[in-house]
This record gives C-alpha cells, structure tokens and sequence, in this order.
C-alpha cells in the first residue's frame, strides 16, 4: 500500500507544473484580470439594469394631429373602455418586465462568456510577456550555472533599458570580475608561497645530504651543518607565523578593544633600538596620544612590520621618523625612512604578497616579502586608510588612519607625552 501511494504522489507530482516566477506571474496577471473584468461586468449589470427597469411616464398621449381639448373629459368616459384600457396596459407592463428579464440574462451570459474568453486571452498574453521581462534572468542563470572556476572572465553584458534587471546583471558581471581577480591573487599567492615554502625545505635536505655523504664527517661539521639546518628551519617557522598573521587579519576582526597607538609605537621603537644602532640607524620620535579600536596584537604587528620594513630598506647613518597624533578624532601614525628610491609607479607592487623591489629571490638575504602585505591586511581589516609616497631623496613615507572611535569606550589613558 505504501509503494502505491508513493508512486501516487510522484505521478501527481509530475503533473503539476513547476511554480516558476514566470508561472507565478502569468497567474497573477490573470486574476487581476479577472477580478477587475467581473468588477467591470457588474458595475454594467446593475448600471443597465438601473437603466431599464425606470417605468415610463404615464398619461394621456394625444394622437398626431389633435390637441388636449378635443380629448372628452374623463368623467364622460365609458366606464367600459376605461377597463378593457387597464387590462391592456396591466399586459404590456407584463410583457415588458418578462422581456426586461430576458434582456438582463441575455446581457449576463454573453458578458460572462466575454469575460472568459478574455480571460484565456490574458493569461496567454501575460504568459508571452512574461517571458519576454523575465529573459534576461534566465540568460543570468544558464551563465551562472556553465561559469566554474576556470571560466570567471565570462561576462553577461546585457543590453536594454537601464531598468532592475540590467542592474542585476551589471551586478552579476561585477561580481565576477572581483571572483576573477580573487581567484587571480589567490592562485598567484599560492604559488609564490609554495616556492618560498620548498626553498627552505631543499636547503635543509641538502644539508643533511651533504654531511651524510661526507665520509671525513666530524662532530664539528657535523654540529654546523645541524646548526644551518636549525636556521633554515627558523626561516620556516618565520614564514608560516606571517603566512597565518595574513590570513587572520585578512578573516576581518569580530570584536574590537581600544588601545593607544603612541604607546604601542614607542614600545615597538624602544624594542628595535638595538637593531637600528647596529645598522646606524637613528630614530626620529614625534609622539602624541592617539586612540584607536581594534585588535591589539594585529594592530602592534602592523606597527612592528612598518618599522621593520624601515630597518631593513634603509641606508648606513640613515633614520626613521616615527610620528602618531589624533587628527579630527582619527588616530594616525606616519612613518618615514630614509632608503634607496622608489619609482612611484611602483609602490602598489610593495604591498603585494612576495613583491619586492630591484631583488631576484635568489639574491633575497632578509625578509619574507610579506611585511607591507601583513601591513595592508591589518589596515583593511581595522577599516583604516593607508597613505604611501616615495620620498624625494629616497625611501618612503607610510600615514596609516585609523578609524574615528569618538563614539567607542576609551581604554585608561595616561596624560599626552611625547617620546
């Protein structure tokens, strides 16, 4: 009993058509339709109805010819013709009401017949129509459906008035110009990550190789071929922290805490005061207090990476200045260093996973080529504006702004110094 009832209701669900938007749409022409026709053929029943049913006037009607005085009083009428005139009158009026009747049925039949017979005319039209608005979603459709990951640079470009459909498809076709170049980038960092991953890995199996092919192998080399393979390793782990800092800032920042921008430069310059007089470097210090919201230990990455990056691209006897202040309630930090000089055409290629300037990666001694990408990722995911110009004599000069968080909680704050 069960098998013949689920086949039952798989026939009877076969059947039925598939309730489209189309469908939907020619039903709803339809019953519109139909409610204001019979709204229409009512209005006109009770109008003529109204109509007909008014009894004409009564009275004495003179022939042609004759006039009112020539018409016998009716006192002196005979009582017998004044009967035989009722009876006939009351039969006309009889007649006219029976043919009144007639006429309305007659006029509700054909008004009915009519009406249906529109009726199937206007679904057929709106079934037509809507398919002609409704083309343009199903071109979208049969291209959403054939485009995968392989065929992102197909366009809709559809044509026609500048109406809601046109703007969903321009919508679609932006859409998938970002999906291009978001599979684009992707493809490109995987790549580039891949090699800077199998670099170390080679370097490391070329070490434990060469000191196990060694038949002379001592303790002392042995111990210095373990010591560059620990090294290499390090340079591993270095890499994938940064690859895992990207992603995390990429993912965007759930809850966001107040922290002050000042301090956490000042910490980041006193912790790379050594390196920086090792390299003869001099730091130039200008800070004030600037509150900002986010995530604290991506916002200090995002200090830290501008002023490594700094360090590294830098000349002997060469300084760095280090700027914050709140400028219209925006926290802001601005960063310049001295260096070789950069073509301005080229400072979007810095902010690049891998992108370096005037290195091959065989010549790369320092740095992973992540530092101003982790440094974009954290700015968007702060919802922070990024400023970069190449400075006249060479280097470059980095503004990030924060956010305004007048509106934000503000974090205990200390009186405003400058370092």
């Amino acid at each position: 009993m069960s098998v013949i009832a689920r086949l039952t209701s798989r026939i009877a669900r076969s059947s039925l058509p598939r309730r489209t938007v189309r469908l939907r749409m020619t039903l709803l022409y339809g019953g519109l339709f139909l409610v204001s026709g019979a709204a229409l053929l009512g209005v006109t029943y009770v109008l003529t109805s109204r109509a007909v049913s008014a009894r004409p006037a009564k009275g004495f009607i003179p022939a042609p010819g004759t006039s009112d005085a020539l018409a016998p009083p009716e006192g002196a009428r005979d009582p017998l013709r004044r009967s035989g005139s009722e009876m006939l009158s009351n039969a006309a009026e009889q007649i006219l009401a029976h043919q009144k009747t007639v006429v309305m049925q007659e006029l509700l039949v054909q008004s009915g017949i009519a009406l249906a017979l529109m009726l199937v005319i206007s679904i057929v039209l709106g079934w037509i129509v809507a398919g002609r608005m409704l083309r343009p979603l199903r071109t979208i459709t049969a291209t959403a459906r054939d485009i995968s990951a392989t065929s992102l640079h197909q366009r809709l470009a559809l044509d026609g008035p500048a109406d809601e459909l046109k703007e969903l498809g321009d919508t679609f076709d932006g859409l998938l110009s970002r999906l291009e170049a978001s599979f684009q980038a992707q493809r490109q960092f995987v790549a580039n990550a891949s090699h800077e991953l199998r670099t170390p890995l080679a370097r490391q199996r070329t070490l434990g190789q060469v000191s196990l092919s060694d038949p002379d192998a001592t303790v002392e080399s042995l111990r210095a071929a373990h010591q560059r393979i620990l090294a290499a390793g390090a340079q591993q782990e270095r890499f994938i922290e940064a690859l895992l800092t990207l992603a995390r800032s990429q993912g965007g920042i759930d809850v966001r805490e107040p922290f002050d921008l000042a301090r956490m430069a000042h910490e980041v310059v006193e912790a790379r005061s050594a390196e920086a007089r090792y390299r003869g470097i001099t730091f130039r210090c200008s800070i004030s207090s600037a509150l900002a919201a986010g995530h604290r230990n991506l916002a200090e990455r995002l200090v830290t990476n501008l002023v490594d990056n700094a360090l590294r691209h830098n000349m002997p006897h060469g300084r760095i200045d280090v700027a914050t202040r709140t400028v219209e309630g925006r926290a802001t930090l601005t960063l310049t260093n001295t260096g070789p000089p950069v073509p301005p055409n080229a400072i979007d290629q810095l902010f690049q996973p891998f992108q370096r300037l005037g290195a091959t990666r065989a010549a790369r001694t320092e740095g992973l080529g992540l530092g101003l990408s982790i440094v974009a990722a954290i700015a968007d995911a702060h919802d922070a504006d990024i400023t970069t110009g190449a400075r006249p004599g060479g280097g470059l000069t980095v503004t990030v702004t924060f956010p305004d968080m007048s509106n934000r909680a503000r974090p205990e704050q200390a009186t405003a110094r400058t370092w």
